[in-house]
């Protein structure tokens, strides 16, 4: 059975540290392999330059990839980063970005899964991340 956007949502909301929760994330699509979530834009998160942040991408590319670990399993494990690999291949400005993150390589103990963040406005790519992840439960 698939796990919907609200029940991934609350994963969202009852998981994460305040400080991710106040990125303002939410989610978009979730899959047997795969969850989208939207980064809304905002001035908080804008660096000098008018670009959102790299950080604020890399934790939105992080939080995806537990969000699609998540529907895969059929709900939350407590899990941990070991790896995550960004490239930036251009600003963001005024926009939402969409964090899509799909599931390469999921084991009893280990997930492994590729993400792209797009603009939301033009569909152009933003940025793409590798992660991998050490499932705890």
């Amino acid at each position: 059975m698939t796990m919907t956007t609200a029940e991934a949502d609350k994963i969202l909301s009852v998981n994460f540290a305040p400080w991710v929760l106040d990125l303002g994330l939410t989610v978009e699509a979730v899959g047997e392999d795969r969850a989208v979530l939207r980064l809304p834009w905002s001035g908080r998160l804008v660096r000098e330059g008018g670009g959102l942040s790299g950080q604020a991408l890399m934790a939105a590319a992080d939080t995806a990839t537990v969000i699609a670990v998540s529907a895969a399993r059929g709900g939350f494990v407590p899990m941990t980063t070991v790896q995550q690999s960004t490239s930036f291949q251009r600003a963001v400005t005024g926009t939402d970005v969409l964090v899509d993150a799909v599931l390469t390589k999921l084991g009893r103990r280990m997930a492994f899964a590729d993400v792209t963040l797009s603009d939301a406005s033009s569909g152009a790519l933003a940025a793409r991340a590798s992660t991998v992840y050490a499932l705890l439960g």
